[in-house]
C-alpha cells in the first residue's frame, strides 16, 4: 500500500509539473506581433552600411532616438549624433559587412515581456581605408522601435581597442 501511495504521489507531481512547464513554454514562445517587422527594419539598417548609404539609414531612425555609443565614458546621444557616427564609420571603412550569429527578440526591462525590440550578436568585417588593413569585430546591438523606426539601442564592442588596432 505504501508503494502505491508513493507511486500515485509521484505521478501526480509529475503530471502537475509537466502542465506548468507546458504552459510556461507556450507563453515564452509567443512572439510579439511587431518582432518580425522590426527585425527586417534592423537588418535593412545594418545592410545599408554595405552600400554606405547613411541617408537611407537616417530615414529608419526616429526623431527621438536615444542611442548608447560604444565609447568608454560617453553619454547616450540622439539622432543627429548617430547620423554623424554612421558617416564616420562609412568614411573610415570600406567593404563593411555584418554577419549575424543571432537575431533575437528583446524584452521590456520593467516587465520582462517581449516588446517587439530586436537584438543581434555578430561579427563586423571590413577594410580600414587609410591603412588598407582588414578587420573583424565582434559586437552586440539591441534596437527598440516606435512607429516603424529605431528609437533606442546601442553599439556594444571594444571601440578603443578597435581604433587602436589601426595605429602603426
Amino acid at each position: 500500500m505504501k508503494r502505491i501511495t508513493i507511486l500515485l504521489i509521484t505521478i501526480l507531481f509529475t503530471a502537475c509539473s509537466n502542465n506548468i512547464d507546458s504552459a510556461d513554454k507556450k507563453s515564452v514562445n509567443v512572439q510579439h506581433p511587431d518582432f518580425e517587422m522590426n527585425k527586417e527594419i534592423a537588418k535593412k539598417f545594418i545592410d545599408l552600411h554595405y552600400t554606405e548609404d547613411w541617408e537611407a539609414q537616417a530615414e529608419l531612425i526616429h526623431e527621438d532616438l536615444d542611442w548608447s555609443p560604444p565609447v568608454y565614458g560617453s553619454e547616450n546621444y540622439g539622432r543627429s549624433e548617430h547620423i554623424e557616427s554612421m558617416k564616420m564609420y562609412q568614411q573610415m571603412f570600406d567593404s563593411i559587412r555584418f554577419n549575424a550569429d543571432y537575431w533575437l527578440p528583446g524584452v521590456d526591462p520593467e516587465t520582462g515581456m517581449r516588446d517587439g525590440s530586436v537584438r543581434t550578436y555578430g561579427t563586423w568585417t571590413g577594410i580600414h581605408t587609410e591603412s588598407g588593413k582588414e578587420w573583424e569585430l565582434k559586437s552586440y546591438h539591441p534596437m527598440a522601435f516606435k512607429d516603424g523606426k529605431i528609437i533606442g539601442g546601442g553599439d556594444y564592442f571594444d571601440f578603443g581597442g578597435f581604433m587602436a588596432s589601426f595605429q602603426e
